[in-house]
């Protein structure tokens, strides 16, 4: 069977992750690499021993992540953060393809979650990446409004991104996401005919 390897990726406070559990809802495979992530970090000795020589021993405590003083070093210095990716995507691509080999080798459509995809330079292991964007002020003023982060945290981060009008240039599809949910369910349904016409 010819799969289709779908990435769905935007900046914060975009909707990627509402795109993507709409998705989920409606029976598609969808896998979630920042949950991956979190899951190697806790789990994988290899990469915790990684972690702890490169940020130091209060990386963690009792086997758990400190992620607010990771969070604190690698978001204020590029170069800590391009060290934290180095470390960690290899294991979470290679766990993504682990999934999709075995878990759902007979899917004809997996969807990937994942904010990095151009960060990371990955976008070619995938057939299409989906990029849902927003404006920035409605990206803040959600993300901000959740409780998830300060406006200085959501600064800080978004500025460590590959800048939004880069990303349109390119990805294979764009869903503006400054209205409702409702409008965003509209359009992933509109991907999922495209796709599904194929």
């Amino acid at each position: 069977m010819n799969k289709i390897r779908v990435a769905i990726t935007g900046g914060i406070g975009s909707g990627k992750s509402t795109f993507a559990n709409y998705l989920a809802s409606k029976g598609y495979v969808v896998i979630n690499a920042d949950d991956i992530s979190k899951d190697i970090l806790t789990s994988d000795e290899i990469i915790k021993k990684k972690i702890i020589k490169e940020f130091g021993s209060n990386s963690y405590n009792d086997g758990k992540l400190i992620r607010k003083f990771i969070a604190v070093q690698v978001f204020s210095d590029p170069t800590k953060l391009n060290k934290l990716n180095s470390i960690l995507h290899p294991r979470v691509l290679q766990k993504i393809d682990t999934l999709i080999e075995i878990k759902y080798k007979d899917e004809k459509i997996v969807f990937i979650e994942a904010a990095l995809i151009y960060e990371a330079e990955i976008e070619k292991k995938f057939d299409y990446v989906v990029l849902v964007t927003a404006d920035f002020n409605i990206r803040l003023k959600r993300t901000v409004g959740n409780g998830k982060f300060t406006e200085d945290d959501f600064i800080n981060r978004d500025k460590n991104q590959i800048p939004q009008e880069e990303k349109e240039k390119r990805a294979d599809f764009i869903f503006l996401n400054n209205g409702s949910k409702k409008d965003l369910i509209k359009k992933a349904d509109l991907l999922l005919l495209t796709l599904n016409a194929g």
